[in-house]
Formats: structure tokens, C-alpha cells, sequence
């Protein structure tokens, strides 16, 4: 189903996850297929990190330690929004059932992927978020294209 070649070779990527082997195995992931990735613990550390990483595409957990990730993606969002900037993102999450895919992409995220992880599908939903010129996400009370 994932045999298309996508690239995210270049892409700069955003790891939000609580879960220390998945931070590690998503880095290891990604930097395989010559990504760059900062992977954090928390929507606080994500935030900071903002501040000098710009990432072309935000990959969080929904269950974080001190928020979870429906309100730390809109913080992002309003922080890179001054550059016209829009960062697509995929909603990492145990929760299984439709309404929860519903509630992610009623919140903005892109796309919403179950754990356990399926990894080829996840490199394959990041290059295809990569390479979309379609991404719009909300900032505040406007919508922004993907640049």
C-alpha cells in the first residue's frame, strides 16, 4: 500500500512524544531517511523549541505529560505564524475509534495515525504532507496555505 517513493529527505521534523522509545525509534526513523528531527517529551519543550527549529511538519502524541496535543498544535501554529508559515501535522494517539480521528482533524492536525505505529505508513503520510501544496492549516482565526 506505502510502495510509492516519497522523499523527506531535507525535511526538518517536530517529535512530540512522552514515550521515550518511540522519541528514539522515530528519530532513528526519520534521520534513516535523511530527515532532521528534534524529538521532545512535552508540549513545554516543544514550544521552546520553536523558538529555534522550524519545522516543515509537527508529529505529536496526543497524551502529553502537561497538555495534550490539541492545544500544544495551535501554540505552534500562532508562533510561526508571523513568517506566514503553515505547519502541517499528524496526530500520534492509542485512541482508536472514529470519533477520535474525527476530533484530530476537527482540531487541525492533518492527518490522525494509531499506535502501534505502522512505520512505513508514517514516512509515507510525512512526504505526502511534505510535497502537498494543499496543506491549510488554521492560525487563530485565519486559515494559511502550507508555503
Amino acid at each position: 500500500m506505502y510502495t510509492q517513493s516519497l522523499s523527506i529527505d531535507g525535511l526538518n521534523l517536530l517529535v512530540v512524544d512522552d514515550d521515550t522509545d518511540t522519541r528514539q525509534m522515530l528519530t532513528i526513523l526519520f534521520e534513516l531517511e535523511g530527515a532532521k528531527v528534534i524529538a521532545v517529551s512535552s508540549a513545554s519543550e516543544a514550544l521552546k523549541v520553536i523558538s529555534h527549529f522550524q519545522p516543515d511538519i509537527l508529529i505529536s502524541d496526543i497524551c502529553l505529560p502537561d497538555e495534550d496535543g490539541y492545544s500544544l498544535l495551535p501554540k505552534i501554529r500562532n508562533l510561526v505564524a508571523a513568517s506566514g508559515k503553515c505547519i502541517p501535522a499528524i496526530a500520534l494517539t492509542g485512541a482508536a475509534k472514529e470519533e477520535d480521528r474525527t476530533y484530530a482533524l476537527a482540531a487541525g492536525f492533518q492527518k490522525h495515525l494509531c499506535k502501534p505505529i505502522n512505520l512505513d505508513e508514517l514516512v509515507y503520510e510525512v512526504a505526502n504532507l511534505a510535497r502537498s501544496q494543499q496543506a491549510v492549516c488554521l492560525v487563530g482565526d485565519r486559515y494559511l496555505l502550507k508555503s
